[in-house]
């Protein structure tokens, strides 16, 4: 049984047989050119030398032929080739390529007779289009302007103790820099202190730069600043607000406009990592293992498997980077130990809960590690009818704040923003939201009275998010849990 077709067999149709000869069924190919059918059968194919326009050469022994491909390259031979298969094979599914030259009324034919055609101009024109002249392509191009613009070297800031996704974008930009002729340097102020964060780094070896603090950083180093995973300076890093910033990557939605001289902001993928996958894939330069490890992490991480806020590009970017990465490192990164410090800070999660509802918040009180707080807020999420969690500690006068969701038709990120945007900075997505909050005058409470400052801020912190989710209003018009809320949080506001 011959169950796939070639009529005819120019430079297409070579292509084709290619592609398809291993695949399961048998393969027969009709052409009227000798040297070719000689060529295809010294590589193991079955061919004839006859043609393809002939009934009694097409009609010889090939009665269950599921697929019929027509590939010469005179578009007549194709046109009166795609007649005979539709007339000899009714069931079978034809493709036809138009040929060179092809006129109007060949290639009306061709399109009349066809389930699927090959128009080489078509082809050509869209490829053209996606590499050259559509928006991500011009957005590649302007990264690249944007970077040899920089005279000098470039800091690449990540946000304030970062996660994978910044990390492994951060590295990704540098590199990307590298290629255009660029000296950059990932940077990053506060701490990695999350475990499987720590050996993320470790394990790739990635050479970072921690600042302590703004007063370290020399503008004079730099001729350039980029931001990546977050879009503001001052905001959630340390860098002074008046920075001027050149290149901002981001996914987060910004929460005013962002000012630089070159943004690529995409709320609608889930990672930022897939961002500098794109870019890459686009510039078509050599990617390492390490960094192709590292954005793949960094989206698997940001949307948590591929179950949280992913889109087509995530999978698509993935898709890309999969067989470029090292994957037993990935094994070895989700595998750390972790900390007896993050176990205390579940466990004080756990016995300080407040639950409202569907919305549980808990205050663990002083911080050692403030990774911990998002590791808390994903285990409390697993408890039964919970669909919200807020996770709070505080350490060196600021409140820091982690909260998840899923199942909800809350915005967190957007509720984060009313209950706290006021008195610090707030935000993120609709499941995965965060806050930090100046301790202001309660900083000043003495060491030995942790526990009064604890309860001090676990009234407001807890009292504040309840009552700004309960006047929330949800996607059917109604209240989260019924009823309008007013809160004067002004303790926790610092004084000059």
């Amino acid at each position: 049984m011959v169950s796939r077709l070639i009529l005819g067999c120019g430079t297409v149709g070579q292509t084709l047989v290619e592609a398809i000869a291993d695949g399961q069924g048998s393969l027969l190919v009709i052409d009227d050119a000798e040297s070719r059918i000689d060529a295809l059968r010294e590589e193991g194919v079955s061919a004839t030398v006859g043609d393809p326009t002939d009934r009694e050469t097409v009609s010889a022994g090939v009665e269950d032929t599921e697929v019929v491909v027509v590939a010469d390259r005179n578009p007549e031979t194709n046109r009166r080739s795609a007649e005979l298969a539709v007339e000899l094979f009714p069931e079978a599914y034809v493709v036809a390529y138009l040929g060179k030259g092809c006129d109007e009324s060949q290639r009306g034919r061709i399109v009349e007779l066809a389930d699927n055609v090959i128009d080489p101009t078509a082809a050509i024109v869209e490829q053209v289009l996606a590499v050259s002249l559509g928006e991500n392509a011009i957005r590649t191009s302007n990264l690249r302007r944007a970077l040899r613009r920089v005279d000098g070297k470039l800091a690449v800031f990540m946000h304030d103790n970062p996660d994978p996704d910044a990390i492994a974008s951060a590295v990704a930009l540098c590199r990307i820099a590298e290629e255009v002729g660029v000296e950059a340097e990932p940077c990053y102020f506060g701490d990695i202190s999350h475990q499987e964060n720590r050996a993320f780094v470790n394990l790739l070896d990635l050479d970072l730069r921690n600042f302590e603090s703004a007063d370290e950083l020399d503008r004079d180093e730099f001729a350039g600043i980029a931001l990546v995973d977050h879009s503001r300076p001052g905001v959630n890093d340390q860098l002074p607000e008046d920075t001027e910033v050149d290149i901002v990557i981001d996914h987060h939605p910004p929460k005013e406009p962002v000012e630089a001289g070159f943004v690529d902001l995409r709320s609608d993928v889930g990672a930022t990592s897939t961002l500098l996958a794109e870019h890459i894939q686009r510039l078509g330069f050599d990617l390492s293992e390490s960094v192709a490890t590292g954005l793949l992490y960094g989206i698997r991480v940001d949307t948590k498997d591929f179950s949280r806020e992913v889109s087509t590009a995530d999978f698509e970017a993935a898709s890309y980077l999969l067989p470029r990465a090292d994957t037993g490192i990935l094994d070895r990164v989700e595998s750390p130990s972790v900390s007896a410090d993050t176990f205390e800070t579940i466990a004080r999660a756990i016995g300080n809960r407040r639950i409202e509802g569907t919305v549980l918040a808990t205050c663990v009180g002083a911080l050692s590690d403030r990774d911990a707080l998002a590791q808390a807020a994903d285990h409390l999420l697993n408890m039964q009818e919970i669909t919200t969690t807020l996770v709070y500690g505080f350490m060196n006068g600021t409140v820091y704040v982690s909260a998840r969701a899923r199942g909800t038709d809350i915005d967190l990120g957007e509720t984060m923003r009313a209950a706290f945007g006021q008195i610090g900075s707030a935000g993120g997505h609709a499941d995965m939201a965060g806050a930090q909050i100046p301790l202001g005058l309660l900083g000043e409470v003495e060491e030995e009275e942790e526990a009064s400052l604890a309860s001090v801020v676990s009234d407001v912190i807890t009292d504040r998010f309840f009552e700004t989710v309960q006047s929330t209003p949800r996607s059917d018009g109604e209240y989260s849990h019924g009823g309008e809320a007013s809160f004067d949080a002004t303790v926790l506001e610092s004084e000059d």
